[in-house]
């Protein structure tokens, strides 16, 4: 007699039935590092190089984020990963009473290059790669960054990392947005064209699905908005002139990585052969414009506060679908960041995480060791024909920017994340320690916290840079790129020089606020 089984029917988080039993398929014969790179964008992955090992960390003062990334270098990371407070992340310096309560508590302050000085001191910025998870003052940053890389007297030819510089998926789910859409957009072309000439190893945005499936959203859903956000930042740039088979090199991709572990590996195959064929039919001929290449991170909203410890099982799921869907770099959670943000302990379990999946698991002595799995293949199809019916919908819709002025992908966010949590308050969905296996424990002993006090250690700092720096010529740099936002000039090159002369984030912020407005909603 069968057995009767726990359920109906069982879904992916994106509702996609599996089968009890998966049978041959057709599977067409693809090797790793052709086209359309399901199975990787190397030939030979990991068996050549394993994933960039990133940290995400900064907290406080650039001194105090200092000190963390020297530890975790010391530590075995491979790559550095920036996050910064929100004042930064929406261009107000530290003084500014809208600061006031946020200052170092998200991410590091940044107000002037004197604070990348510090953030960067003794670390080498051309041996180096630095990823920024900044987005409406990128082009900010990543002159501060430049103009550091230019004092340390560094090839500019020759420095890497990434700007996350996505800003439709700010409008999207998570707003830190500045600008209106139309000269956003404007700012993030003009990083293209300027980095694909001054430094052409820097990847000038990551287009990222990671916030939106912090928002809620489901896995098709992250895969299908990314992807169309990425394809109008295409066709932006194409509009402007940019070769594709240029500026295409150096785009980016940011997902997440949750517990579904088949149905995360079945998105990132299914990433790269949609975007293959979305350049491709864009007029990309080079095979390195047609590669989707990625960073992931573990799910933030995956992490429990409750039983904090399991945290560490989900993190180790989560990275090991990131691998076996070929990465190209990961982040991985410490385990109480669903409490504070993680201790030196917390982040070196989880770097020790990655280390342990990539030299002791053996997952990554093959490429792609799930192709040719009948599960794995059949899913990797569903979830891209899933992905294709939402992208054309949007492209009726008349693409990206006018699906979010619609409030289309918003409400799609908003609706999957009200079924998931229903479906937590249900039992229909079993988060471990929180709707079954529940107990009572005692609460972590050791928080990391973030003082207020920081504040006016940072308004110290911006008043001494102002009393020793050159402040007419800050201002004829200001009143410069004034006028260059108003005509249609290249803006990096002004925000640049600004930056060198020590102008801080919330002047050159406030500049362009003047020109294009802010961005209400």
């Amino acid at each position: 007699m069968e057995e009767k089984e726990r359920k109906d029917k069982f879904l992916t988080d994106s509702d996609i039935e599996i089968k009890r039993v998966y049978s041959k398929l057709e599977v067409k014969e693809e090797q790793p590092g052709e086209f359309p790179f399901t199975r990787g964008v190397q030939s030979t992955m990991y068996r050549s190089k394993l994933w960039t090992m990133r940290q995400y960390a900064g907290f406080s003062t650039a001194e105090e984020s200092n000190k963390r990334y020297h530890y975790l270098l010391n530590n075995g990371t491979t790559g550095l990963s920036v996050a910064f407070d929100l004042p930064t992340q929406i261009g107000y310096d530290s003084s500014h009473d809208f600061a006031d309560g946020e200052v170092g508590k998200a991410g590091v302050a940044i107000d002037s290059l004197r604070d990348i000085e510090i953030l960067f001191d003794g670390i080498k910025l051309e041996n180096i790669t630095t990823s920024m998870t900044i987005n409406s003052t990128a082009s900010i940053l990543l002159s501060m960054y430049i103009a550091l890389a230019k004092k340390q007297g560094a090839d500019l030819k020759k420095i890497s990392g990434t700007i996350q510089n996505d800003i439709l998926k700010e409008y999207a789910a998570r707003g830190t947005y500045i600008y209106p859409p139309k000269p956003s957009m404007r700012i993030i072309t003009d990083i293209f064209e300027y980095c694909s000439k001054e430094v052409p190893k820097w990847n000038t945005i990551s287009i990222s699905g990671y916030h939106i499936r912090e928002a809620g959203s489901t896995a098709v859903q992250e895969l299908a908005f990314t992807l169309a956000n990425g394809k109008a930042y295409l066709k932006a740039a194409i509009d402007k002139g940019l070769d594709i088979n240029v500026f295409a090199k150096r785009l980016s991709f940011f997902f997440n990585a949750h517990n579904n572990m088949f149905e995360e590996v079945a998105k990132f195959r299914a990433a790269r052969r949609m975007w293959a064929k979305i350049t491709k039919d864009l007029g990309a001929t080079d095979p390195k414009a047609q590669m989707l290449r990625f960073h992931t991170q573990t799910g933030g909203s995956t992490l429990t506060a409750q039983q904090p410890h399991n945290n560490i099982p989900r993190v180790t799921i989560q990275a090991m679908s990131a691998v076996l869907g070929g990465t190209q770099s990961l982040h991985t959670n410490g385990y109480d960041e669903a409490i504070a943000l993680p201790t030196e302990e917390a982040a070196r379990i989880a770097l020790r995480t990655q280390q342990i999946i990539g030299f002791e698991s053996g997952i990554v002595e093959t490429v792609d060791p799930l192709a040719g799995s009948y599960f794995v293949e059949a899913l990797t199809n569903e979830v891209e024909a899933a992905a294709w019916d939402y992208i054309n919908k949007i492209d009726a819709m008349g693409g990206s920017v006018a699906a979010i002025e619609q409030g289309y992908m918003q409400n799609e966010i908003a609706a999957s994340a009200y079924k998931y949590q229903n479906d937590i308050q249900t039992g229909e969905k079993v988060i471990v320690g929180v709707n079954k296996f529940t107990s009572e424990e005692a609460p972590l002993k050791d928080i990391f916290t973030v003082d207020d006090s920081i504040r006016q250690l940072q308004i110290d700092k911006i008043n001494k840079v102002k009393s020793e720096r050159d402040n007419e010529k800050v201002a004829s740099l200001l009143k410069k790129l004034d006028e260059n936002a108003r005509a249609e000039v290249n803006l990096m090159p002004i925000i640049l020089e600004s930056a060198e002369n020590y102008a801080t984030l919330g002047e050159i912020a406030d500049t362009m606020r003047n020109v294009f407005g802010e961005f209400t909603g």
